[in-house]
């Protein structure tokens, strides 16, 4: 849910900048995940990490959390203590919680007064549009609006670094649409570092500012490319020519074995 390695209590001042040296992973001491991964995020950079089921995505995103340890190599950042949230493909909501105390759970485990994590909860609710829903519980909701409940929850600790794990990919298309749209936007107003994984090139090309495609096996990086694409992003800009310009290069990637 939410990785903690500082407490500040304070705005976000900005992104963390993540840098991978060498990293390897391996599962059972003979499959290669990560082989020798160096990978450069800049503070604030939006990043789309692509790649086949199995290619060691989610892995990768988890290392960086630091929810698992690198069997080689090093991961820095700058600074090294910072606030971090992680948002999964499944909601993982208390279904005994009303929508105000999950996105007010980060909080409440880190020891915060009630006053103050209630309105830290209701800042972030009402800024992924769940203001008129805090008191209903789970099973009340849609999936999108449960996934907007699991954003806030990342969102209320104002974390540097925000890592999601395929976290649209279950929702109807015009769900994920308009939830892409409202995350971008977030990502603008906050000036974090975003690492967004994801299996849809449309997904990706829309929006990162940069994407990196992982081949099959071994992590290696097979493209790393800077996306021509306007900073604000709406809806309109699905049918525009350079989506699907980036959305080119992002598939050739893709295919090549």
């Amino acid at each position: 849910m939410i990785n903690v390695t500082n407490t500040t209590g304070t705005e976000a001042a900005g992104g963390v900048a993540i840098g991978l040296e060498r990293v390897r992973r391996v599962f059972d001491n003979q499959f290669v995940v990560i082989e020798g991964m160096d990978l450069r995020i800049d503070a604030g950079e939006f990043l789309a990490v692509l790649g086949p089921s199995g290619c060691g995505k989610s892995t990768l995103l988890r290392t960086i959390a630091r929810l698992s340890a690198p069997d080689g190599g090093r991961i820095v950042a700058e600074p090294d203590q910072f606030q971090a949230g992680f948002v999964f493909q499944d909601a993982h909501l208390l279904p005994w919680r009303t929508v105000l105390d999950n996105a007010a759970l980060p909080l409440e485990l880190m020891g915060a007064g009630r006053e103050e994590r209630y309105a830290k909860a209701r800042t972030v609710l009402a800024q992924v549009g769940l203001a008129e829903a805090e008191e209903r519980y789970p099973a009340q909701l849609s999936g999108g609006m449960r996934m907007r409940v699991s954003l806030a929850r990342a969102l209320v600790t104002e974390p540097r670094l925000l890592l999601l794990d395929e976290p649209f990919a279950a929702l109807d298309e015009i769900t994920r649409f308009n939830l892409e749209v409202q995350l971008r936007e977030l990502w603008q107003r906050r000036g974090m570092t975003v690492i967004f994984v994801t299996h849809s090139i449309s997904e990706a090309a829309f929006l990162a500012n940069r994407a990196v495609v992982l081949a099959r096996r071994g992590g290696r990086i097979k493209l790393d490319r800077r996306l021509d694409m306007p900073n604000d992003r709406t809806n309109d800009l699905r049918s525009d020519p350079r989506l699907g310009h980036e959305m080119k290069f992002l598939m050739g990637a893709m295919e090549e074995e």
